[in-house]
């Protein structure tokens, strides 16, 4: 069993857990699934009732039935896990912000995020703003035709009409920016990969688009055998990366023997590289990844909607995992919810947090999947205590308060640190980084994401602002820019246009990120949505499109927000952002619109000389 996955013994099962019922954290599940513990039990249920001369007797049948009746019904309270209980007045407390960071830091369950769609080679000095970009690649699929899903180009007979300043299509400025004087592109500003090109592959050697299955697939079949240790290592690193909690019998299932067949080796990387704790099991694997510090972005959300969680709906989650960790493996629903109840009395709990914690920790598979009627109490819960305990990174019992939480989970030497961002985030700035973890980076700039690169096979870029380790294959991500769907669509063309407008020119003095007027960005967001088609949600609230737009870039790395006293945040564009939009025009032609760059005063050449200096 521990070289060799399943190999005997072992039945099979429709897709979900080994028991019969569907379940996964995530979208789809696996084909088939192998059902292990089923099996165990059903021969040992065999075994016991086929010794020779014994039958179960009826007394026996009636206390088993007593049992199992006092354990679902309430036969003794549920007693919470003191520290996770702690953990959920943090949340109920803690500002949204602040709940996504100590998420982070308590679960640890957040997935890697990188760009793709890699550009050209370049000095590392070359900075951002003026180096190559991304943005051939990017324009073919998110302008040509579109899905139902995404926008659709209202204006499509513009062909003739000149390119403007902003950065679009042949198109006109539109009406909500004072028109600008219009100036022909020369043909090399804009560098457009051919249709031909083979498909980006990681460094792996795979081309599928999925991190698990396919690529297992497809390992075999394409790469020589003395190859495919270190490819299989690679696929399980980054479904470990990318899905920090993989269950035999979820959606993942696919690579979880793989996972186990290289665990030790897995286990010593991931220590050594990042500080990471890899627990392997029977049933499944825990990547224990640390925090990311204040301000890290990563948040939870919905399985079902992708509505963001709230404090509120962080503290039933932390609740109800603080019940679960020693529950019985059958549940009454009604039997949880007073016991919560009775764990925290004040104030009552918000069906709709309790709901989305519910659901979250179905797609974890800590529960087995809730109900199709959600008012119906009298349900029977399955429990994975197991997976229950799996799931916080740590007790919060050393920590002050959240903020000491998500100081100490995000803790590390500097080598350690600024690997973990390297692998968990866009882009690494220079400037972000404290003394001690930029000197670290300044001296390993080329060794330390190189070898980050090898390990999960990425792409190093380096420029003069920091790093960025981009992933072609746009698998180990949970945001894709591009991506599809008309607000990954959207924010795309709001950074190609953001970063034409506002671009230092070469030689001009910028300290890091570039602000950008809220006019110009209501104005980019009123272009795009004349030209482009939009859902009826966005076309009747332009509020929505201006803030899922900018929360999706912000989340990227892409810009950040300045807070106000008494007024909206203010925007500043950073670096990496300049990577998605056209090639750069180092001789602009100035505009005329109130958000243009002025052109340049250029003193008159001087008179001939009327006389000589006495």
């Amino acid at each position: 069993m521990d070289q060799q996955e399943y190999a005997v013994g072992a039945t099979r099962v429709a897709a979900g857990r080994p028991d019969g019922r569907a379940g996964g954290a995530g979208r789809g599940t696996a084909d088939a699934v192998l059902a292990v513990r089923a099996a165990v039990r059903a021969e040992a249920a065999d075994l016991a009732g086929a010794v020779p001369g014994t039958t179960p007797a009826d007394g026996d049948d009636a206390r088993s039935a007593d049992a199992v009746h006092d354990a679902v019904h309430g036969g003794g309270a549920l007693s919470p896990d003191p520290g996770l209980l702690r953990l959920a007045h943090w949340f109920a407390a803690a500002t949204p912000g602040t709940a996504d960071d100590l998420c982070a830091a308590s679960f640890g369950l957040y997935p890697a995020r990188h760009l793709g769609a890699p550009a050209e080679p370049a000095d590392p000095d070359v900075s951002w703003w003026h180096g190559p970009t991304a943005h051939g690649l990017a324009s073919a699929r998110t302008r040509e035709a579109r899905g139902e899903s995404g926008l659709r180009r209202a204006r499509r007979d513009s062909a003739a009409l000149p390119v403007v300043r902003s950065g679009a299509k042949p198109g006109g400025p539109g009406r909500h920016r004072k028109p600008e004087r219009n100036r022909a592109t020369p043909e090399a500003a804009v560098t457009v990969r051919p249709q031909s090109a083979p498909v980006a592959r990681d460094r792996s050697g795979e081309g599928s688009p999925t991190v698990e299955s396919s690529a297992t697939e497809s390992s075999a079949t394409e790469l020589p055998v003395a190859e495919l240790p270190a490819a299989e290592r690679r696929i399980a690193a980054r479904l470990l990366l990318a899905h920090p909690l993989v269950t035999g019998s979820g959606p993942h299932a696919d690579g979880f023997p793989l996972i186990r067949r290289h665990r030790d080796w897995l286990a010593e990387r991931f220590d050594t590289l990042l500080g990471y704790r890899l627990e392997v099991g029977p049933w499944h694997a825990r990547l224990c990844k640390a925090g990311l510090g204040p301000g890290a972005g990563r948040r939870l959300e919905h399985p079902a909607t992708g509505a963001p969680f709230t404090p509120g709906g962080y503290a039933q989650l932390a609740l109800a995992l603080a019940l679960l960790v020693d529950a019985p493996e059958q549940l009454e629903y009604r039997r949880l919810l007073d016991a919560m109840r009775a764990a925290v009395p004040e104030p009552a709990a918000d069906p709709a947090d309790l709901d989305m914690a519910l659901a979250t920790l179905a797609g974890w598979q800590v529960l087995g999947d809730p109900s199709a009627d959600p008012a119906d109490d009298t349900r029977v819960l399955t429990v994975d205590r197991e997976l229950a305990r799996a799931v916080p990174a740590g007790p919060p019992a050393l920590a002050d308060d959240a903020a000491d939480l998500i100081r100490r989970a995000a803790e590390a030497e500097p080598a350690t640190a600024v690997r973990r961002l390297l692998a968990e985030t866009p882009a690494v700035l220079v400037a972000d980084l404290p003394e001690d973890r930029r000197a670290w980076l300044h001296e390993h700039r080329l060794s330390g994401p190189a070898a980050l690169a090898e390990f999960l096979g990425l792409e190093a870029e380096l420029r003069a602002e920091g790093v960025a380790l981009l992933d072609p294959a746009a698998e180990l991500t949970d945001l894709a820019l591009p991506g599809a769907g008309t607000l990954a669509q959207a924010a795309l063309l709001l950074v190609e246009r953001l970063v034409e407008e506002v671009r230092p020119l070469p030689g001009e003095p910028v300290d890091g990120d570039v602000p950008i007027a809220d006019a110009l960005i209501d104005g980019v967001l009123g272009d795009i949505a004349d030209e482009y088609g939009l859902p009826a949600r966005y076309l009747s609230d332009r509020t929505a499109l201006r803030r899922d737009s900018l929360d999706l870039l912000h989340r990227l790395g892409l810009i950040t927000p300045t807070p106000q006293p008494k007024r909206p945040p203010t925007w500043h564009l950073r670096p990496p952002a300049a990577r998605f939009a056209p090639a750069p025009d180092l001789q602009p032609a100035p505009g005329t619109g109130r958000h243009s760059r002025p052109a340049p005063l250029v003193p008159s050449p001087p008179g001939p000389r009327t006389g000589q200096r006495a």
